[in-house]
């Protein structure tokens, strides 16, 4: 891939190409079964349509910030930890380093969102920045970048914001570990905002993961549930209380018309 190129220009279009085909291919297999009437019983909130409106209006912003926002933060990122030793030719890391770095760079992102998206929920920045996000009370895969330009770069810091910390503290970072990382959180982050939840999406197994059963709270209510891809801040601090006291209201009332079923 890199042999016989400039290092930091195959990192930045290998990115770009990457980030596009990972954050829409994982919206595909959501918006096929928007087409199926047997699925709409894993819809988080059956009463509301994706509209083909909906659609084109997200794909326009998502657009915007994609080419003018977070291409220009690829470049910097790239050059930035190139500068502190990032790793490009060279054996990959081995599959430890590999793990530990990507879930140390999960929990600061998921840390750091945690606390930007509570500020963003203070009035005058809700009304001026926030509030494009939450346009859409009930989300769907590619909503997850649909945001504020300035939204979108400060929330954007998080995600690499512990890979350049990390590079900066130990130089030790490949290129091939921080593709992994974007990856993933792509497909976290679309998953959150996909509002479907299946039996088996990760949190019925994984109690501390969030998905989109969690996040899709955040984007219904507009409180609570701040966190990114954990539920543990949000639990530590309290910002979960009105969505247990939700949940708990829900399973009341499927008992109730279970239980007037079997009379």
């Amino acid at each position: 891939m890199f042999v016989g190129r400039d290092p930091a220009t195959v990192i930045v279009v290998f990115s770009f190409v990457m980030h596009e085909l990972f954050y829409f291919g994982r919206y595909v297999p959501f918006y096929i079964l928007d087409f199926f009437p047997s699925m709409k019983k894993y819809k988080i909130q059956q009463n509301k349509e994706n509209t083909r409106e909906l659609q084109w209006k997200c794909l326009r912003k998502l657009m915007f910030n994609h080419v003018f926002i977070q291409l220009p933060m690829m470049l910097g990122f790239h050059s930035f930890a190139e500068f502190f030793g990032m790793k490009i030719i060279d054996v990959f890391p081995t599959w430890q380093s590999f793990a530990v770095q990507i879930a140390i760079f999960f929990v600061f992102e998921d840390f750091y969102h945690y606390w930007m998206h509570r500020l963003m929920h203070i009035p005058q920045l809700y009304k001026y920045v926030h509030k494009v996000h939450h346009e859409f009370s009930a989300p769907f895969g590619i909503t997850a970048e649909y945001a504020h330009p300035i939204e979108t770069l400060v929330l954007g810091l998080g995600t690499i914001g512990g890979p350049c910390l990390w590079v900066m503290a130990t130089g030790d970072l490949h290129v091939m570990t921080m593709f992994a990382w974007i990856i993933l959180r792509l497909l976290q982050t679309v998953d959150a905002h996909s509002g479907y939840d299946f039996p088996f999406s990760m949190h019925h197994w994984c109690p501390f993961w969030g998905g989109a059963d969690h996040h899709d709270y955040h984007h219904m209510s507009f409180v609570d549930n701040f966190s990114s891809s954990f539920r543990w801040w949000d639990t530590l601090f309290g910002t979960d209380l009105k969505y247990i006291a939700y949940k708990k209201q829900k399973r009341e009332e499927a008992a109730a018309l279970a239980a007037k079923k079997a009379e």
